[in-house]
């Protein structure tokens, strides 16, 4: 900016030198246009500078204007040539001038290029920045409402932590109340508990004591029972022996009276106890029959007070002093005491039912003293050859809404010889000799158990469809009566 400075002055001054009227002088250089303003002639500082050419004054007459014409022309050379001189020099001084500073200029220049592409730079890196800012902006926004939201959640957690807290702690001091309560409940009851345990534990040894008594009552009781049983034995013994005595008698009766009425004494014989019912003779006791188409004498148990009497009693059981987990032959045969525990026999069954039409009765009693029945209205057993199959028809009774007894046609099995339809062999499982279809629901054969118990055995004695398979039976008794006799 020095050389715009020093033009300036320069200016101003040939401004005063050149006066009152001025004339103006443009000089340009470059893209810059300088204007200068000249003076004129006439105040030109002295006429002896002016100086008037040969020529003119040869060309013109002298006239008075003239000379001052010419001496105005000159003094304009003059001042042409003094300012062709000042601005000659105010032109080299510029060049100059200007040379350094289009220099210090074009730097300048090139600062300012660099300085406005750097800005630019700096202005996009700043819009770049900006960007950048306002997106981190956006996700420090979005970073401070999740925060903000998360702060809540939390004051939120807290606070239920705090309700829940309080809640515990209002429970743990509930618990801790019923605790105690429970405690002192807890000793009330342990104290009483302890007090009846004494009373308990007294009764105990009472109804020990009891007990004891009443088992060697009991022991005195079975003694006696067998002593009476052994006197009964003995007066049925005596019983048969007079009914044998009785027929003697008759038939020597009979031999004093016409022969006509002899021999019909002597064609009287019993079949089964249903004849000797009819005969007249009411009393339990053992009796002979004689079997249809056979010669052999069997000595039969008749039950005489039972539904009417007439009852031939094929099996007894009552305190299982008999062993019945026999073999073949022995069922076959029969085994027992016709006034205790005993089997008939199957060939004794086999004539017996084959020779008439006859009903089976099947009479129960549990340790409780229950007693029930189970009755078929047409029974029979086939032969040996058939393995003693078993048919029963017409049930009723109250032994069970259904039969126990196993389905018509079922074979007779013993441990030695298997006949049943299982192959686990129901007569060594389950014990004993019975028509066993597939260990079915039913044998009055199998072991003799004793006293209460609720476990299930499949080896004990049982009437399945009476009270189920835990019942315990103590009796039974299995005996036909003919379809006629009430006929």
């Amino acid at each position: 900016m020095g050389w715009l400075l020093s033009l300036g002055y320069l200016t101003v001054v040939v401004a005063i030198v050149i006066g009152t009227e001025r004339r103006k002088h443009q000089v340009q250089h470059g893209s810059c246009s300088y204007t200068f303003i000249l003076p004129e002639v006439e105040q030109c500082p002295s006429p002896g500078n002016f100086r008037v050419s040969k020529s003119l004054q040869r060309d013109s007459p002298m006239h008075p204007d003239a000379a001052q014409t010419e001496k105005k022309l000159e003094n304009l050379e003059s001042a042409t040539e003094n300012n062709t001189l000042w601005l000659q020099k105010l032109e080299n001084y510029i060049q100059e001038n200007l040379r350094s500073e289009m220099v210090v200029e074009m730097q300048r220049n090139a600062i300012n290029t660099q300085t406005a592409t750097m800005l630019e730079i700096g202005t996009n890196l700043l819009s770049q920045s900006a960007e950048h800012t306002r997106k981190l902006t956006n996700v420090e926004t979005q970073v401070l409402n999740q925060t903000s939201r998360l702060e809540i959640q939390l004051l939120e957690y807290s606070l239920s932590t705090k309700r829940l807290e309080k809640q515990l702690l209002q429970q743990t001091q509930e618990v801790s109340h019923l605790n105690d309560k429970k405690q002192q409940r807890f000793t009330a009851l342990e104290a009483r508990h302890s007090q009846e345990l004494q009373a308990i534990q007294q009764e105990k040894h009472q109804l020990q004591e009891l007990l004891d008594r009443q088992g060697r009552t009991v022991t005195v009781l079975e003694r006696q029972l067998v002593a009476s049983t052994r006197n009964s034995t003995m007066l049925q013994h005596q019983q048969a022996t007079l009914s044998e005595t009785l027929q003697q008698l008759l038939a020597m009766i009979g031999q004093c009276n016409e022969i006509t009425s002899l021999s019909k004494v002597k064609t009287v014989i019993f079949r089964d106890c249903a004849d000797i019912y009819k005969y007249g003779i009411t009393e339990n006791g053992i009796y002979n029959i004689h079997l249809s188409n056979n010669t052999q004498t069997v000595k039969v148990f008749c039950d005489m007070k039972t539904r009417g009497g007439g009852w031939t009693v094929l099996q007894h059981r009552f305190n299982g002093s008999m062993d019945f987990h026999r073999n073949w032959k022995d069922y076959k045969t029969g085994f027992g005491d016709p006034t205790g525990e005993h089997w008939l026999g199957n060939d004794v069954i086999h004539l017996l039912t084959k020779s008439r039409d006859y009903t089976l009765q099947v009479q129960l009693e549990d340790g409780d003293g229950s007693q029930a029945y189970s009755q078929y209205d047409n029974f029979y057993i086939d032969g040996e050859e058939k393995k003693y199959s078993v048919h029963a028809e017409g049930f009723s009774g109250t032994a069970g809404r259904i039969s126990s007894l196993t389905h018509s046609g079922t074979m007779f099995s013993t441990k030695d010889q298997d006949n049943d339809r299982c192959s686990c062999k129901c007569a060594q499982m389950a014990s004993g000799g019975w028509w066993f279809e597939a260990c079915g629901p039913s044998n009055l054969n199998g072991i003799y158990h004793t006293g209460i118990s609720s476990v299930m055995r499949y080896n004990g004695v049982k009437w399945y469809y009476w009270k189920g398979p835990n019942s315990i039976i103590t009796k039974t008794t299995m005996m036909i009566r003919p379809v006629e006799f009430f006929k």
